[in-house]
């Protein structure tokens, strides 16, 4: 693994180890035992979008491995200029150890990913999120065992977040059930690589079908950044996909819910459910530091 773009760029046994680094790691924090491997190291972390978690996370767990961080928006720099990706990536290469970047269009960081001589993490795209799905199956993992004896369920919009779920499929073994509305299925051309890749995906417009017997259901917002202008559209595609306290009566009794946040009560989810016994969310966001703690480690560690 030089870069994490997506899921795919990760085997098996990569994907278990650093889980289960990352499992140590935060026992060790909560115990008061540092690990500074990153000492004289420094992040940079390049954002066209905003964010809360993805850039505290990392800012985060750079400082606990011992490292520094700098945080580019494109107004701070000449890529808001129109510098060309190949010529900052190959600057930046010889300033910094690692770069994370959370942009729009994915061909733009797998672009800058071509010419960096240091490894350059997805923080988001407008198709894959590598980091969410990995931590949230630290989450699972913590919580419910081994993701291939589990039921999970995704319910909503096909966005970034599921496709990673799907490579998460192909990567793990699981099977996943997807419940999404015509026409907001996840990408056909991600779903026949996953497959390709041994990705078990089924697929229903009904929530309440997918969420029968479910061990893990998930969801995200149904308006992401940059869809603004389709908000009245998709709240109207989406109805009937919201996670209530009547969905969860079809799952398990003891399952549990995800969510990626932030998070629109109401929409995509009630807040007796984000609020209630079956959630883990917050454990889940707090999950986004020990698992980015672990791929840091193990990226920028050589």
């Amino acid at each position: 693994m030089r870069h994490l773009l997506t899921i795919l760029d990760l085997e098996r046994e990569e994907i278990e180890g650093l889980i289960e680094r990352a499992r140590r790691l935060k026992e060790d924090l909560k115990r008061g035992i540092s690990h500074t491997p990153l000492s004289g190291k420094t992040l940079a972390l390049i954002f066209d979008k905003p964010s809360t978690r993805t850039r505290v996370s990392f800012e985060v767990a750079m400082h606990h491995l011992g490292g520094d961080t700098i945080f580019i928006s494109p107004k701070d720099s000449q890529l808001g200029r129109g510098e060309p990706i190949k010529d900052t990536a190959r600057v930046l290469s010889r300033y910094v150890d690692g770069v994370v970047i959370r942009t729009f269009g994915h061909n733009l960081i797998e672009e800058f990913a071509r010419y960096s001589s240091v490894p350059v993490i997805n923080g988001l795209t407008d198709l894959f999120h590598p980091c969410q799905v990995l931590s949230d199956l630290l989450t699972i993992r913590e919580r419910k065992g081994d993701p291939g004896r589990l039921k999970i369920v995704w319910i909503g919009d096909g966005n970034n977040v599921a496709h990673s779920w799907i490579n998460a499929s192909a990567r793990l073994g699981f099977p996943l059930y997807m419940a999404t509305p015509e026409g907001y299925r996840p990408s056909e051309e991600v779903v026949e690589r996953a497959r390709m890749e041994g990705a078990e995906i089924f697929w229903t417009d009904d929530p309440e079908e997918a969420v029968r017997d479910a061990d893990v259901i998930n969801t995200d917002v149904w308006v992401s950044m940059g869809q603004d202008e389709e908000r009245k559209r998709r709240l109207e595609a989406f109805r009937g996909y919201t996670v209530d306290e009547g969905l969860l009566k079809r799952a398990k009794d003891d399952c549990i819910f995800l969510h990626c946040l932030p998070a629109h009560r109401g929409e995509e989810v009630t807040e007796g459910v984000i609020e209630g016994g079956h959630s883990v969310v917050w454990d889940q966001a707090e999950n986004r530091l020990h698992l980015q703690k672990a791929l840091l480690e193990r990226l920028l560690k050589a």
